[in-house]
């Protein structure tokens, strides 16, 4: 498949050039002391907390970034890798809100709505990764993330990505896997879950806890990938350009540091550029220029021949309404038709910030639409069809043609929730919208196939291990109490 392109191959290299000017002149500030000296070990030059990299140190480290990464997950048959099995469609993750399901008012998220979310990815087709899509407001405080995490396992076998906080948080997250993998060993023969952080904040610093947390994966061999979030006018220059060419920079610090630790280390060119706007300062994670960023961001990846993606596809608007459609749906194109491998799309509204059930389930099947773009036209002799066409001649019906019956169920999507019924029929089935369709949905799927997927013996030896546990047990969608 060729992809579309923002870029000339000039400017790549350009991009290119940029970034390495700036890494080698400027360099990033550095804060966690390990990764300062690991940096000094290697040739870069350190002053205090300040890093530069020569050229020739990126570019030897550059050469270590490997073509492919995969997320594994707890049931094999669920393991994707990029690119080749691209797109790979994540879940949008950490909105602190959600739009409850009953009374469609916006509250804080908790852990039960964690394990509602879990199910539901669980069960939509075009969903590859959960990567937890809300925080839980209920979590102890000393159980912050695995208060996220215990739920989805409860209720996903497909791949979890997971973000920790210190290291005391990611050695009880780690101590949860190996239990539900059934031991350290066994957990590391296939890793089931995916971490992820920001060690890069732009501009240009490397913060300590997520870098520590970076560092400790690679060392480990576990999957670990960072992601890179310029924002024009605020974090970065008030031009797309220029934030891609810095952008570019603190993916190559990031990747360069991951190799350093442990060359061959599998990573993700990932990225989630924006255009601030600049009446307010809001952040325009809807804006078509954050599409546009990841197809410019696209290409430097296939420069360096890493896999990429991002959060793309997102939306401003509060509602899941025409404005989270079409926002959505500019952007997501644009990133598959520019290469992408992995889509963080699924659910989220108000700019990251609140998860919507009805949201979501459209979300999945804008998903198999950008999936069936992917697969592209096929172009066989009997795919042409043109004997057919001389066969059935003019006037005639390719209706009831073997033809037709073979490819039926497959050449073409068949929606689910976009009405294409004549507006007579719609009317006789309630006149309903895509929203209340799409919840209609998410509600049946709460209702069905919601056994836990981690055994009683195993749970209770969790709760045992972790007291004051967040129950994570699945509620269906209940009734307003009047």
């Amino acid at each position: 498949m060729s992809f579309a392109t923002l870029l000339t191959q000039e400017q790549v290299e350009r991009v290119h050039e940029a970034s390495l000017e700036i890494l080698e002149e400027v360099g990033l500030k550095v804060r966690f002391a390990p990764a300062r000296e690991l940096f000094k070990q290697h040739g870069c030059l350190v002053e205090e907390e300040r890093v530069r990299f020569p050229r020739a140190v990126v570019e030897k480290f550059r050469k270590a970034y490997p073509p492919s990464f995969t997320f594994y997950a707890r049931d094999p048959k669920f393991d994707r890798t990029i690119p080749q099995d691209s797109p790979v469609i994540v879940t949008a993750s950490s909105a602190p809100d959600i739009m409850d399901p009953v009374t469609g008012v916006e509250r804080r998220a908790e852990s039960r709505d964690i394990a509602r979310i879990a199910h539901l990815v669980n069960e939509l087709p075009a969903y590859d990764v959960f990567s937890i899509s809300t925080l839980a407001d209920d979590a102890p405080p000393d159980q912050f993330t695995i208060s996220r995490l215990y739920p989805a396992l409860k209720y996903c076998l497909k791949p979890i990505r997971v973000t920790t906080t210190n290291m005391k948080d990611t050695l009880s997250t780690m101590k949860l896997a190996y239990m539900v993998a059934g031991g350290e060993g066994a957990y590391k023969e296939h890793p089931f879950l995916t971490h992820h952080y920001c060690p890069v904040v732009s501009p240009l610093t490397m913060d300590h806890l997520s870098t520590e947390n970076v560092m400790f994966f690679v060392r480990e061999g576990l999957p670990v990938y960072p992601t890179i979030v310029p924002n024009a006018g605020l974090t970065s220059p008030m031009s797309m350009a220029g934030t891609i060419a810095q952008g570019n920079a603190e993916f190559l610090a990031a990747a360069t540091l991951m190799q350093m630790v442990k060359e061959g280390t599998p990573l993700i060119y990932a990225t989630l550029g924006t255009v601030a706007d600049m009446r307010s300062g809001a952040y325009t994670s809807g804006g078509i220029e954050c599409g546009m960023l990841h197809m410019a961001f696209a290409q430097m990846a296939r420069f360096y021949n890493v896999p990429c993606g991002g959060y793309i596809g997102l939306t401003n608007s509060k509602l899941n309404d025409a404005q989270a459609g079409y926002e959505t749906g500019m952007s997501g194109i644009a990133g598959l038709l520019a290469g992408m491998d992995m889509f963080n799309i699924g659910g989220l509204i108000d700019a990251l910030k609140t998860f919507d059930f009805a949201k979501a389930v459209i979300d999945d099947e804008i998903a198999q639409m950008m999936k069936r773009m992917k697969r592209g036209v096929s172009f066989s002799e009997d795919d042409l069809g043109v004997n057919l066409i001389k066969e059935v001649g003019p006037g005639g019906s390719f209706i009831t043609v073997k033809h037709t019956i073979n490819r039926m169920k497959t050449e073409a999507v068949m929606a689910k929730l976009a009405d294409r019924d004549a507006r007579t029929i719609w009317e006789k089935k309630g006149a309903t919208d895509i929203h209340a369709k799409a919840m209609k949905r998410a509600k049946e799927i709460m209702e069905s196939n919601i056994d836990p997927l981690i055994s009683p013996e195993l749970d209770e030896k969790i709760r045992a291990e972790f007291p004051g546990l967040v129950t994570g047990v699945l509620e269906p969608f209940e009734p307003v109490s009047v």
